[in-house]
């Protein structure tokens, strides 16, 4: 008698969804590769910028925490040390109000450009890799990203042909401002969320319309009144955007918002039947979108203004800082048609903001008289022409000579937030508008027949060579003290205590703000680089006064004579030491005059001990 083998019960389902799975995983990858092939255009575009990014970049990269942006490396190290702060998030040690700096009253980290959204998004490199990879990552992406947002808009939004959308991008990411405040002002060029409150703005405003012409000037086949739940879809949307923008840099988005603000006015005097429909729904729009994002940014920015260590004025004087109009036809050093002559045509190589060229700024006029009597042309002209004349600052300056002769700025500076941004850079704001021509242009010659085709394309080319940007210039700093980098700096601080390097930093110096970026600020630092209250009045000012001890090693560093120290001195360096909170008093090598500060301070401390590559005195 035979018997057959029995068979589980449970195979054949168990075979099945094996079957199934591998089906579904065959499924997902298929349908990643056809994402992956219909935005391949988009792709390579990214690409490119990215490519072009890091190649601008790439200085800093074979060893960020050994080179320096050599155009502007107090600022770099200034906001190394705030992505490092940032990133303290992810160990649930952060604060509006810092204690790792400006010891013992700290530092308010609204009052500053602290780019707290971008530092806590690379918190995770900062913690890993040290503050001087982020800084070199947010660097590139910025461009990158810049430039990849405004391409979208471009081409999603004002449906314009992918190479007519990649010549605006590429102007908008990488256009000569843009490149010159990549010189450390992460906040600055952390612009790739502009372009999503702008089509926002302009998806609220399509909504909002009940008639039969659209925003973009497409016929509709019939009324069909306000779409409410797109209307506050996008509000909300745009509310989240602002938000974010503020812990980006609030300078660009106050810039955003007074663009977006003369653009509104040029299209409704363009087209006021279209105004007389939309204002309703669009300012009852805007009104829900600023009731949101209010809930979320009451507190911070009042802990900006009225907080501790807050201020309520702005920091610069705007005729210090205003365009020179000579500027706007001159080639930007950085560019690849640029002269180091035409440098002193600004106040430094950050603000190359208005360096359009001629050859520019005639193809523009050109793009604009071209393409026509068109509602959104009419807008970027009236945009345009205030934003860069409000550049100029409240007194004309034409070849480095002012000419006495009043600017438009003049009739807005003193008005509340407005000298917090200062006036050169509203030419920032120039350049999507030059972009926005440009591209209508191009694209309408793509779209068409004849020799505009060719001859648009070519001649906008020809007049953004000369910009091409050129890769910033680095150079190496000085290396950390292995007393900071191999954590020797617990012998004598606790985590969260104080700890004075000699000499202190000043925002013209520092350096020793490294320090605490290398070990992720886990100690704090007396005085700093950083903006805040200055005397009773609190008058915004950068960095604090020293204390009698901080100035006497000061002039120590700074002219090497040995100064004579009593009773008196050493009393008043116990008396700064408890003041600062001070565990421990550190003098590094390569300090300058190091062998005359090291025996004022043994002179003020008594005698020093050597810790790793430091002189430390516990106090």
């Amino acid at each position: 008698m035979s018997s057959a083998a029995p068979t589980a019960p449970d195979a054949a389902p168990e075979r099945a969804l094996r079957l199934a799975g591998r089906v579904d995983r065959r499924d997902r990858v298929a349908r990643l590769l056809a994402a992956v092939n219909r935005h391949r255009a988009d792709l390579l575009v990214a690409l490119v910028w990215v490519v072009l990014a890091g190649w601008l970049t790439h200085g800093l990269w074979p060893d960020p925490a050994g080179r320096t942006l050599a155009l502007n490396p107090e600022d770099q190290t200034l906001y190394e040390w705030f992505l490092t702060v940032d990133a303290r998030a992810l160990l649930g040690d952060f604060h509006l109000l810092t204690d790792r700096l400006n010891a013992p009253d700290g530092v308010n980290l609204m009052a500053n450009t602290t780019v707290i959204a971008l530092g806590i998004a690379v918190a995770p490199v900062t913690l890993l890799l040290g503050a001087p990879v982020s800084f070199a990552l947010l660097a590139a992406a910025n461009l990158a990203g810049t430039a990849l947002a405004w391409y979208l808009l471009f081409h999603r939004t004002l449906r314009a042909r992918r190479l007519a959308a990649a010549l605006g991008g590429g102007l908008c990411g990488f256009g000569p401002g843009m490149v010159s405040q990549t010189n450390s002002h992460l906040h600055m060029t952390a612009q790739w969320l502009v372009p999503v409150i702008v089509w926002l703005v302009v998806r609220l405003l399509r909504a909002a319309d009940p008639g039969p012409a659209a925003p973009d000037g497409t016929d509709r086949a019939q009324p069909v009144g306000p779409d409410r739940r797109r209307m506050f879809t996008s509000a909300a949307g745009l509310a989240g955007a602002v938000s974010a923008q503020v812990f980006i840099g609030e300078e660009v988005l106050f810039l955003t918002a007074l663009t977006l603000l003369l653009m509104a006015i040029g299209y409704a005097v363009a087209d006021r039947e279209l105004a007389r429909r939309v204002l309703p729904g669009f300012a009852g729009g805007l009104a829900v979108a600023a009731g949101l994002a209010l809930l979320v940014l009451a507190y911070p920015l009042w802990f900006q203004f009225a907080g501790p260590q807050g201020v309520a004025d702005g920091l610069f004087r705007p005729a210090n800082f205003s365009a020179d109009l000579g500027s706007w036809w001159a080639v930007s050093p950085l560019s690849v048609a640029g002269s180091a002559e035409s440098a002193r045509l600004t106040t430094g190589p950050a603000e190359y903001n208005t360096f359009l060229g001629w050859p520019l700024l005639l193809a523009a006029v050109a793009c604009a008289v071209w393409v026509g009597r068109r509602r959104l042309v009419f807008a970027c002209v009236v945009a345009g022409l205030v934003m860069g004349t409000l550049s100029l600052g409240p007194e004309v300056v034409l070849g480095g000579t002012r000419t006495a002769l009043p600017g438009p700025y003049a009739l807005i500076g003193g008005l509340p937030v407005v000298d917090g941004a200062l006036p050169m850079r509203f030419a920032l704001a120039v350049l999507p508008i030059v972009a926005t021509l440009l591209v209508l242009a191009v694209d309408r010659a793509l779209r068409g027949t004849g020799r505009a085709r060719r001859l648009v394309p070519l001649a906008v080319g020809a007049a953004l060579l000369p910009i091409f940007p050129t890769p910033l210039p680095t150079i190496e700093r000085p290396a950390v003290p292995e007393f900071v980098t191999g954590g020797h700096w617990r012998q004598c601080v606790r985590p969260g205590g104080v700890l004075v390097p000699v000499p202190l930093p000043t925002p013209r110096e520092p350096g020793p703000m490294r320090w605490s970026t290398a070990a992720n600020a886990a100690f704090g630092l007396p005085e700093g680089f950083f903006i805040g209250p200055y005397g009773r009045g609190g008058t915004a000012a950068m960095g604090t006064f020293k204390q009698p001890t901080s100035a006497l090693l000061a002039d120590v560093a700074r002219r090497g004579d040995q100064p004579a120290i009593g009773d008196e001195q050493r009393r008043q360096a116990a008396r700064d030491a408890d003041f600062w909170g001070a565990s421990c008093v550190a003098l590094a090598d390569d300090a300058p005059h190091v062998e005359s500060l090291r025996n004022t301070l043994e002179q003020l401390y008594g005698p020093a001990t050597r810790v790793a590559d430091v002189w430390v005195w516990r106090v």
